[in-house]
């Protein structure tokens, strides 16, 4: 077992198992947003693992995910909306939930970009850093803020 098999194990059981927890129990908005971090974790966990193994093609699954995992978000949060809206926490959480589902893609996508073949791969690799960072943030907006902009709640 090399380094990266022993950081996609870690990422494994201290961030994606307790998001799958999440997703499977507690209130809506917690198991969309879970949903939302379990994705982002996967996506990174296929990175890890593409380089621990030395297999391309774990990239493109995680480019994928990086790409259907914010849709399937957007997606629950068309339909649950009216559940999602009754209950907005507030901005601190809003602000700490945001940076929780953002802070590891940077600390994963560097290093893997780093041991990776200049070219093509590392583009692809930052291309996929940047669709995380960017799906996570927009959903989790999408999640936290009321529709029709920053109005204050009871009016």
């Amino acid at each position: 077992m090399n380094g990266w098999l022993a950081a996609a194990c870690a990422l494994l059981i201290g961030g994606i198992f307790p998001a799958l927890c999440g997703v499977c129990t507690g209130p809506v908005r917690r198991r969309v947003q879970a949903q939302n971090l379990a994705t982002v974790l996967a996506a990174l966990t296929l990175l890890l693992l593409s380089q621990g193994y030395a297999r391309p093609s774990y990239t493109d699954m995680a480019l994928a995910l990086a790409v259907l995992g914010p849709a399937g978000t957007l997606v629950y949060e068309r339909l649950l909306g009216e559940e999602l809206r009754s209950d907005r926490p507030p901005a601190p959480v809003t602000r700490a939930m945001t940076v929780f589902s953002v802070a590891p893609v940077p600390l994963v996508v560097l290093p893997v970009c780093a041991a990776a073949t200049p070219g093509r791969t590392t583009v692809k690799l930052l291309l996929i850093g940047c669709l995380l960072v960017a799906g996570s943030a927009v959903c989790m907006r999408a999640l936290t803020t009321p529709p029709g902009g920053d109005e204050p709640v009871g009016q």
